[in-house]
């Protein structure tokens, strides 16, 4: 081989390291930054929630003080319920608390408040002023279990089935619309499946119409 080839050789290899040293960055830079124009043009309120259809986590928390009802997941069991995520230092909190308010007056679905991270005393004055909606609270005094809620802030709201299980997850204030449209007509829809379903159990127990005893 000639000195000109080896040299070339030489060339060439010498610039393959530096090429690849150069290019996984920047193609890696791009695809960060795609992902993050992905993200910035997605609605933080239609956030999938890995939980839907799942069992809420187990938890146990004490009452907001000055209540006496704690939350537990063994509360989510037995009807169709809200859970809100709530804070007092949550100014979006306090726009859609009217109708929460208004929700309990109507007594149209039991409403539990998860306080997130919030002084005792403050979480108190905040309902004391502003009117209790809740029929259950929980003092998450340091997160832990909005976290396992997957919370990605305050206020969020869940719909809770009769098993236990969550329904659906509103992230943000629930203004009239939301409510109207989508959280009221999931906690409809859950009560004619749970009565859909009593029916069909009855129908089946022995001497009840449809079926005969042997």
């Amino acid at each position: 081989m000639s000195e000109t080839s080896l040299a070339t050789e030489s060339t060439r290899r010498s610039r393959t390291p530096w090429c690849a040293t150069f290019l996984v960055p920047v193609a890696i830079f791009l695809v960060l930054m795609v992902a993050l124009a992905w993200g910035l043009t997605r609605d933080p309120r239609e956030l999938p929630s890995v939980l839907i259809g799942k069992p809420v986590p187990e938890f146990s928390l004490p009452p907001v003080q000055g209540r006496t009802l704690g939350l537990a997941s063994t509360d989510l069991k037995g009807e169709v319920s809200l859970v809100n995520v709530f804070a007092s230092w949550c100014t979006a909190c306090r726009e859609e608390h009217p109708l929460f308010m208004q929700l309990k007056a109507d007594e149209v679905v039991p409403i539990h408040g998860l306080n997130h991270r919030d002084r005792p005393a403050d979480a108190a004055k905040w309902l004391d002023d502003l009117g209790d909606p809740y029929t259950r609270t929980g003092a998450d005094l340091n997160g832990r279990v909005s976290i396992e809620w997957g919370v990605y802030g305050v206020p969020e709201t869940f719909v809770i089935g009769k098993d236990g299980r969550i329904a659906y997850k509103h992230i943000g204030a629930v203004t009239p619309e939301v409510l109207q449209t989508k959280i009221l007509p999931m906690v409809e829809s859950l009560r004619r499946a749970e009565t859909l379903s009593s029916d069909i159990g009855e129908s089946r127990q022995p001497g009840s119409a449809g079926e005969r005893m042997p």
